[in-house]
């Protein structure tokens, strides 16, 4: 709760429909299947991710980074958190919606194995756009382990030394 301040600062900087306060601290205090990570750089917040994991199914519900912060790898370092979290919480995939226009956060997603399976149309109140639905496959299957663990050695050996 103490991050929520922060995490609001980089929710109305990244997104045009921000979700309000009230909705994080209701998922913080009261959604038993929320999952929700911070990134910092010393002391100071610079991303954050969040997720429900229900039995076997995980779904991604935000992944943002301070706009002064990224191109980084700080987003992608959140999306492994959350794909190690959901491998520790027992899920065996991910899903999550991404806008159309959104090239950039899809082509992270592609890289870790997500697949586009479906759009839905018009879902974003703020313009219309449409959202791709994407999926991972089985988390725990030798393709998708070996993959990600390959992923995870090159993210570490790219973190500044220190």
């Amino acid at each position: 709760m103490d991050d929520l301040p922060c995490v609001m600062e980089i929710e109305r900087a990244s997104f045009s429909t921000p979700w309000p306060h009230d909705s994080y601290r209701h998922e913080l205090r009261e959604n038993r299947v929320a999952c929700y990570l911070v990134a910092r750089d010393g002391p100071e917040i610079v991303g954050y991710a969040g997720m429900w994991v229900i039995l076997e199914e995980a779904h991604v519900t935000t992944i943002a980074v301070d706009p002064t912060q990224r191109r980084r790898r700080i987003g992608e370092r959140l999306l492994v958190a959350l794909i190690e979290e959901t491998r520790s919480r027992g899920g065996l995939w991910l899903t999550l919606e991404v806008r159309k226009s959104n090239v950039a956060a899809q082509a992270l997603y592609k890289k870790y194995g997500f697949r586009e399976v479906h759009v839905r149309k018009r879902y974003y109140t703020d313009n219309g756009e449409d959202a791709l639905i994407m999926w991972t496959g089985n988390l725990w299957e030798s393709p998708f382990k070996e993959r990600f663990q390959e992923l995870k050695d090159s993210l570490r050996l790219s973190e500044p030394a220190g």
